[in-house]
């Protein structure tokens, strides 16, 4: 089993950044895959960000890359998000998830992935 568990969630201003956390615990060498996800109320989750343990490769969607970031630090079991130029449209709460599949190609489905936190909420105010 693997534990998640994010922070860094806040309510910022137009135009701000928040830099989200993600460490996980338990059997973390399982670990193929993780990604970043949001909902938003009345919203279907949506795909953030991945990166893949084995190529070190980060996917985004198209329409956050460049203002987002995914990150890890493998020595601390730990999954970053930087967001920048953050705006209302980016209010939700955000999940991390991770999985023991590798992928390639893009942000997996969020059936894809096996271990989820509970999710850090994030509010953005013009």
């Amino acid at each position: 089993q693997v534990q998640l568990l994010e922070s860094g969630g806040d309510s910022v201003q137009t135009g701000g950044s928040l830099r989200l956390s993600c460490a996980a615990s338990g059997r973390t060498y399982d670990i193929m895959g993780a990604a970043w996800f949001r909902q938003a109320p009345g919203k279907e989750r949506e795909g953030v960000a991945a990166i893949s343990m084995r190529s070190s490769g980060t996917y985004y969607a198209p329409s956050l890359k460049g203002r987002f970031a995914i990150s890890q630090d493998k020595a601390k079991n730990t999954l970053y998000l930087q967001m920048n130029n953050l705006r209302p449209e980016d209010s939700a709460m955000y999940y991390c998830a991770a999985g023991t599949s590798w992928f390639s190609g893009g942000i997996p489905a969020s059936r894809f992935f096996e271990y989820w936190g509970q999710g850090t909420q994030v509010t953005v105010s013009s």
